[in-house]
Parts: structure tokens; sequence; C-alpha cells
């Protein structure tokens, strides 16, 4: 109740706890579960608004996002990539783009990916002329001043993974043709782009 203090009702509260969602949710708020595995029979939507509601941002963040880690074995070889945002913020500010590359970086780390972080486009390198390039490009160059991993952009995702085409659409990128982190320029590309790799480039999406 104090959570939602003018958001609900104590009742409307009481009730809520009586659903699945916000019970996991509240034991994680309350330190006695370390984590909420959530999306199997709640929509996503369902599954994030109690935790925007009852954990909120970590200190320093203003935004929420979210990760795909996407794993393939390949000729004996586990192939692993991050994408984000695919899930939460559909149109993302410049600022916005830059926070989610910081924490798909971080979680990409955590599951054993060196990243080199390719923010994506339809354009490469400013190729074309349009407001969601020149967004790209803003946000790739503030996330430069503030990301210790290579980063760059923005670019089409045969430069980010090709080294043939990295080198020959932006030469000379720490980043293109070897990228293994994605950002993607809003929630449309990103979401159609992970479930294209998973169900027809064979890849598990966690």
């Amino acid at each position: 109740v104090e959570l939602r203090k003018g958001k609900m009702t104590p009742e409307q509260c009481k009730a809520n706890l009586l659903k699945g969602n916000y019970f996991g949710t509240m034991l994680v708020k309350m330190g006695v579960a370390d984590a909420l595995l959530g999306g199997a029979t709640y929509s996503t939507a369902d599954t994030v608004r109690p935790a925007l509601q009852l954990i909120k941002c970590k200190p320093g963040n203003s935004n929420v996002s979210g990760t795909f880690i996407m794993v393939r074995e390949k000729d004996g070889v586990e192939e692993k990539y991050a994408m984000g945002d695919c899930a939460i913020t559909i149109h993302p500010t410049e600022d916005q783009l830059v926070e989610s590359a910081v924490e798909t970086a971080k979680v990409a780390k955590k599951f054993g990916i060196d990243p080199k972080v390719a923010f994506l486009s339809f354009s490469t390198k400013g190729r074309a002329k349009d407001d969601t390039v020149t967004k790209m490009q803003n946000a790739v160059a503030k996330a430069k001043e503030v990301m210790d991993v290579p980063v760059d952009g923005e670019m089409q995702f045969d430069a980010a993974v090709s080294p043939t085409v990295g080198q020959l659409k932006f030469p000379g990128s720490p980043v293109a043709g070897h990228a293994n982190t994605f950002i993607f320029p809003d929630i449309n590309a990103g979401n159609i782009g992970y479930k294209i790799a998973q169900r027809l480039g064979g890849f598990a999406a966690y």
C-alpha cells in the first residue's frame, strides 16, 4: 500500500497480491526471493508492470530496457549475441538508447560475451538522411563518452556482422564486422529482428 500510495487503494493492492505476477514481484522487492522468472502465462506487459510499480529503476537509471541473449550451436561452437531493447521501450530517445546500450553491454558480460556494441540502422555511416538515422548517430556519440567497450554506428546489420561488408561500408571501425551486442533504433526493429534470428536462424532466445 505504501509503494502504491495515491495510485491504488488498499483493496486494489490486496487484490493484486493474489495474482502470481504481483506476489512474485513483491517477494523480490522484500528480499525474500532473488529473482522472478515470468512470461509463460503472463504477457510481457503484465510481467514487467509490477516490477516498474514496485521495484522501479535502480539508482542512477531513468529508463527500463530489455536484453535478449541469443544462443546457437554451430559446428560444435556456441555462438552468443546480446540484443537490446527488443521488449520494453517503444520509441526510445537518444538518452534512452544510450542507457539501454550501457545495460545491454553489462548483461552481455554476465553471459560471457566481450561486448562490441553496434548501434543499428537501415543506414551505415550517414549514407541515408532521416530523423531515425540522426537519432542513432547522436546516441552513438553520447555512448562513446560513457562506455568503456568498443561502440560504433550507425550501421546496417550486415556491416555489423560481416568483416568483408563491415570494412567495405565502415572502414576503420573497431566494431564493424565483429559486433556481438546490438542496439536497435526502436522496439519494432528489435522485436522483429530477434524473432527472425530465433525462428529462421535457429537461435534460442533468453
